[in-house]
């Protein structure tokens, strides 16, 4: 992180808060993996631990529908205190036993924590926020939780799976992230209230949208669960799998801005489509590269990273393209929705893949055959013109995204209309 750039003028009054956007992004990033491992360690079955991992999304989506209501009874930073406090405490009870059960429960409970944080945090980044400045806050949130999910990964090798020491480190770092919101000038932001906009409206208005931010859930949460677990079938060590893991989210850092450019450039009802097409050829590139010199599975890991993180914001931005900038949030929300449904259906569907082929490969035959089906629904919605195609000179502008944040983060998205 430069010096420089958090001194800029515009950035500088949320240091804090983007300093606790990295650590906790990292610990969920390191979480995320060892918690994969772990569970192989365990004994479980591919299957079993695509169903406790599962928990997690779902207690996102359960957290990203009720957890404002907390905030707005005690206050962001006690609340923000609490929901750290109830994720650390989880994370200690993984560490005490293991029950399968109870695990699911734990994870259940982190991902209500875990979207909770995300709330907070991004409250105070909507309250301080200047209508002018909106493009640089939001790219550089969303340019913090990559990098902290990356980081988080690195971490892996701090300890032996086997051991407790990794659950003391997501731990640790989860406390440490209530400092900076602790020292936060800023007091009771409000949360911004969002005007529900019928989802069948906007449903009938960008189907294609929504197909792509449910496919993005969908693979998203499936590498993120089964990723870990395809490296340790196919012999990675985990220093290995923490680079794989690494690269992966930083190729989805860094090639969303030129397929983000590009989608500025063609028309994105025709960009989304390639998208896919193209995601499910480096997931087959993986396959194979799978079977070579490690270096080049890395390389293309990284690209494979690249198009599987940059699904979700071409769909927003298509999304966005058919709506008023007044509807922007809603219709954001409802992006959200849909890939919170689709990520809960990915670890189970990629797990039990894993499960009955008993080939790890076919995670990534997965991730192929799904690209390819996503592409086929979007060129259908296209022809038929259920999808309507919007001139390239009146889309809207692509943005950076990291779909693991809260709803509130999207009132500073530019493209919505400041209140």
């Amino acid at each position: 992180m430069s010096q420089e750039l958090l001194m800029n003028p515009i950035l500088k009054p949320f240091k804090a808060l983007y300093a606790a956007m990295f650590i906790l992004s990292a610990s969920l990033g390191l979480l995320a993996t060892f918690l994969s491992l772990r569970l192989k360690f365990e004994g479980c079955s591919t299957l079993t631990t695509g169903m406790i991992l599962t928990s997690y999304f779902i207690g996102c989506v359960f957290g990203s529908l009720y957890s404002n209501r907390l905030i707005k009874t005690v206050g962001h930073i006690r609340s923000f205190a609490a929901f750290a406090a109830l994720f650390t405490a989880m994370i200690m009870l993984h560490g005490c036993f293991f029950s399968a059960p109870a695990w699911a429960i734990f994870r259940f409970l982190s991902g209500i924590a875990a979207m909770g944080l995300f709330t907070v945090i991004e409250s105070w980044l909507n309250e301080c926020t200047q209508p002018q400045s909106r493009g640089k806050v939001f790219s550089f949130y969303m340019i913090m939780c990559y990098m902290g999910a990356g980081t988080g990964q690195q971490l892996l090798i701090l300890g032996d799976i086997t051991e407790q020491t990794l659950f003391f480190v997501v731990g640790f770092l989860l406390v440490c992230c209530i400092i900076p919101v602790s020292l936060t000038r800023s007091i009771n932001p409000e949360i911004p209230k969002i005007k529900p906009k019928a989802f069948k409206n906007i449903i009938a208005m960008a189907p294609m949208g929504l197909t792509g931010a449910l496919t993005a859930g969908l693979l998203i949460s499936s590498f993120y669960t089964m990723g870990p677990i395809f490296c340790h079938n196919i012999g990675l060590s985990v220093p290995q799998v923490s680079l794989f893991m690494t690269l992966t989210v930083l190729g989805g850092l860094i090639i969303q801005w030129p397929i983000g450019l590009l989608s500025d450039r063609f028309d994105r009802s025709i960009v989304i489509p390639v998208i896919c097409v193209l995601f499910s050829i480096i997931s087959l590139l993986v396959i194979w590269s799978s079977k070579g010199p490690f270096t080049v599975l890395l390389a293309t890991t990284g690209i494979f990273g690249g198009f599987l993180f940059c699904i979700y914001p071409v769909s927003v931005a298509r999304a966005h393209d058919l709506f008023d900038p007044s509807d922007s949030v809603n219709v954001s929300s409802a992006l959200l929705f849909f890939y919170g449904i689709g990520s809960i259906g990915g670890p189970l569907t990629s797990s039990m893949i894993m499960e009955l082929s008993t080939n790890p490969l076919w995670l990534y035959l997965f991730f192929a055959s799904t690209g390819l089906i996503s592409a086929l629904v979007s060129i259908i919605l296209r022809q038929k013109e259920i999808a309507p195609i919007v001139p390239v000179e009146e889309q809207s502008e692509f943005m950076l995204m990291n779909q693991h944040t809260g709803q509130v983060v999207m009132q500073i998205d530019p493209r919505t209309e400041p209140e």
